[in-house]
């Protein structure tokens, strides 16, 4: 068999062997990306064939032998050279182990069904070795060959795939339909076998997000959706079988049973599925095609999106001119390959979500579990908001980039929280209010797209909405409901929070009374500012007050952000580098979290240039060194969020040079080419679009405002070509890590920050310097 070049071997080779991009002016975007980054470690990724924020990702589900798990969150951990088949959905980042989805894995297998694959508990038998050398993964596309000597070549569109699976000679073909074994579990499934008309039909009713979870967990241990899906084949079916639990029926062709939402032993051998078997030696190609409404609608989108001619390699030429036209939004010429490789692929992480969620015809599942059609004036539903993370940097990458797409995403939301009663769910898993994480990230989200000029969606039904939410308690506030990770108020003693000015850590139905202050203050700034743009001056001024309860949790006497009971003390016993209070992070990771006000942080530390002193010892150890990942709770943490904003604060502080040489530290140090190249979980593309920011020496200033911050550029020139509307350029011409000065449009420009008007088009120009300087100070 001949092995192809894996990408993280082609960008390893192209890095090596180029060290400007001008003798690879006739690459496009789309070759520089390598899916395969961040796969190894935490990063999460998955590396399988998808379209720009697509419905459907083909992808490998992995085994380390359990059969009721993967080893990994999204279904592919690098270092994990077993698989038990392909899945077709999946979730970028997500940090839950195992994730989401992951709906149906299909195991193209060479051999006979002799026995119930579900009865195959340690994926002894119906699985198969892989080795990383016949794997080869590119935008839109995922090829491998499997030890058992099928090999794999299929391509995605936005809600299909198609695929050719190459059978060795001289042994069964056969084709594995995991129905029931999506990466959670699953309630319920059914598998239809047609072979007279070569084709495969089912449907798996599962969710459970982050339902294994040990800190509130069990909670979602529950169904939310149904995917159904279609499969066609071009040769003919010559045997079928299915299976449900450990009894097989060969030649069965209709089987249902779902697994449960447990994990080892008390689900192991549940679960149903079906085959399908081809000649011996058989080249088969397969067309498939998802719906989360109905079978029909499955059958819809193959239609539309894969003409009766297509081939592999048509489709992947689809997707690949589709991804082109995403990564050429944000255009970097010059630096070395490895840079470039690292940047595309950071931008085709950011942009891999949201995902579709509405078929061709508009129709999508609703949070009620209802049918429905997108709203007038929308053009898709979208889905999968994981807000705790993406409100950072992710959200405001989208509004920058696709203006378009953000606002289809917000009348999403907004339509999934009238589906709901009113509540604007913190993680939305397709149709699911999963409660995952803590705070509102929805008003930092809805108010951010809003300043940064999204305008098409209900913006004044969502203001009220969210406005509603923040101010008119719930009797869901009061439950402890999958608490302290999933709980299931939104705004949690929303009564008590109003009258105390901070979330009491003992009576607050949250993951942690700080915490929960902490990011209900960045979202009541947010609602402020939105509220401000929109003319409603009275909810501006109440709104922009409570964004500062922020300081009722700073302890003076610690200097540290602490957790306080409702009689007005303080949590105790205290300790910086301990989560008590706080949700996943310390008490010296979130101190920092005050991005709304920066300067009154710093007055209560003592003065600006007492928090630089803190800010510098929070990046360095006691020599000075740097100390930027793994340096434990006291120090900074760029694997995850509530303090990935913290080296950009050194501008308000001051001092805009330290965040230019701290910025460039990180983008040098922590991210980077191959399977480790993500420092973190990627959360949805929080931790890709931070690193695409930061190489554009741009990066929002606070939630619920336009504004960026400013940094030195890691490449010489890169141009932003907004969906449908004017260029950004951006250029730099010195060397160095630090900004000697900088032009607006030919201006002097002397602040450390841009207003949101830059967002409608202009240029920046830096001078670059080898050292420090006053810029911006």
């Amino acid at each position: 068999m001949r092995r192809p070049v894996t990408v993280a071997l082609a960008a390893t080779l192209l890095a090596s062997t180029l060290t400007t991009m001008s003798a690879a002016a006739d690459l496009s975007p789309a070759d520089f990306v390598d899916p395969l980054i961040g796969s190894a470690g935490d990063g999460n990724t998955y590396p399988g064939a998808t379209a720009p924020f697509g419905m459907l990702a083909w992808s490998p589900t992995s085994t380390r032998g359990d059969q009721t798990s993967t080893g990994a969150a999204n279904g592919y951990q690098y270092d994990t050279t077993r698989l038990r088949g392909f899945a077709l959905t999946h979730v970028n980042g997500a940090g839950c182990n195992p994730g989401a989805a992951g709906d149906v894995p299909i195991l193209p297998f060479a051999g006979d069904v002799t026995s119930s694959p579900t009865a195959d508990t340690t994926d002894a038998v119906y699985a198969s070795n892989f080795s990383h050398a016949d794997e080869a993964a590119t935008p839109g596309r995922y090829r491998l060959g499997l030890q058992n000597g099928v090999t794999t070549d299929v391509a995605a569109t936005e809600r299909t795939a198609i695929g050719t699976l190459s059978y060795p000679q001289g042994k069964p073909a056969s084709l594995l339909f995991r129905t029931s074994n999506s990466l959670n579990g699953s309630e319920d499934a059914e598998t239809h076998i047609d072979a007279a008309n070569r084709r495969v039909t089912g449907s798996v009713l599962t969710g459970a997000f982050c339902g294994r979870r040990a800190n509130g967990g069990v909670n979602n241990r529950k169904s939310y959706y149904r995917l159904y899906f279609t499969a066609q084949f071009d040769q003919p079916v010559i045997g079928t079988g299915t299976w449900k639990d450990a009894t097989l029926q060969p030649g069965g062709t209709d089987q249902t049973g779902g697994e449960g939402y447990a994990t080892g032993k008390d689900r192991a051998g549940r679960g149903s599925g079906g085959y399908v078997t081809f000649a011996p030696g058989s080249k088969v190609t397969m067309r498939i095609a998802i719906s989360y409404v109905s079978l029909e609608g499955a059958e819809r989108n193959l239609q539309a999106e894969q003409p009766k001619k297509s081939t592999v390699d048509s489709i992947v030429a689809k997707t690949k001119k589709a991804w082109n036209t995403e990564l050429d939004r944000v255009n970097v010429g010059g630096g070395t390959a490895g840079q470039r490789i690292t940047f595309t692929t950071a931008l085709y992480h950011s942009l891999q979500q949201p995902n579709l969620v509405s078929d061709v015809d508009g129709q999508y599942l609703g949070m009620d579990q209802r049918p429905h059609r997108v709203e007038r004036g929308q053009d898709a539903q979208y889905s999968n908001f994981s807000g705790w993370d993406q409100y950072r940097a992710q959200v405001q990458l989208l509004a920058l980039v696709e203006p378009r797409v953000a606002g289809n995403f917000a009348q999403s939301l907004y339509n999934y929280a009238k589906q709901n009663d009113g509540v604007w769910d913190r993680w939305v898993h397709v149709n699911g209010a999963t409660h995952v994480m803590t705070g509102d990230p929805s008003a930092a989200t809805i108010a951010t797209f809003y300043a940064m000029g999204v305008r098409n969606f209900d913006y004044r039904g969502a203001f009220d909405s969210l406005y509603k939410q923040a101010t008119v308690p719930r009797p869901e506030g009061l439950q402890d409901g999958g608490c302290p990770g999933q709980c299931v108020g939104q705004r949690p003693n929303l009564a008590q929070y109003v009258i105390s000015h901070y979330a009491p850590n003992d009576v607050c139905h949250c993951w942690g009374g700080a915490a929960e202050t902490l990011e209900d203050s960045v979202a009541d700034s947010a609602i402020g500012h939105f509220a401000e743009l929109l003319g409603r001056t009275r909810e501006a001024a109440e709104m922009r007050a409570r964004g500062a309860y922020w300081s009722n949790v700073y302890n003076p006497d610690t200097g540290y952000m602490q957790a306080r009971n409702v009689d007005g003390s303080w949590v105790t016993p205290f300790d910086p580098a301990s989560d008590r209070g706080f949700a996943q992070g310390s008490a010296a990771a979130y101190t920092w979290m005050v991005p709304q006000d920066v300067s009154g942080l710093a007055d209560a530390m003592g003065g600006k240039a007492t928090a630089v002193t803190r800010l510098d010892g929070f990046f360095h150890d006691a020599s000075g060194n740097w100390q930027l990942k793994g340096g434990g709770p006291l120090k900074y943490d760029p694997t995850n969020e509530p303090d990935i904003h913290a080296p950009w604060l050194y501008n308000e502080l001051g001092r805009p040079w330290k965040t230019q040489e701290t910025v460039r530290q990180l983008v040098y140090s922590v991210y980077g080419t191959g399977p480790s190249g993500l420092p973190g979980n990627d959360d949805l593309g929080t931790m890709s679009a931070w690193y695409v920011f930061a190489a554009l020496g741009i990066y929002p200033r606070t939630p619920g405002s336009g504004e960026l911050l400013l940094s030195s550029p890691l490449f010489p020139r890169a141009v932003i070509r907004p969906a449908g509307g004017a260029p950004i350029r951006i250029t730099t011409s010195g060397s160095g890590k630090y900004v000697q000065d900088v032009r607006r449009d030919g201006r002097p420009q002397r602040d450390w920050k841009v207003d949101a008007s830059f967002l409608r088009g202009g240029s920046l120009d830096f001078r670059l310097s080898e050292t420090p300087t006053t810029w911006g100070s």
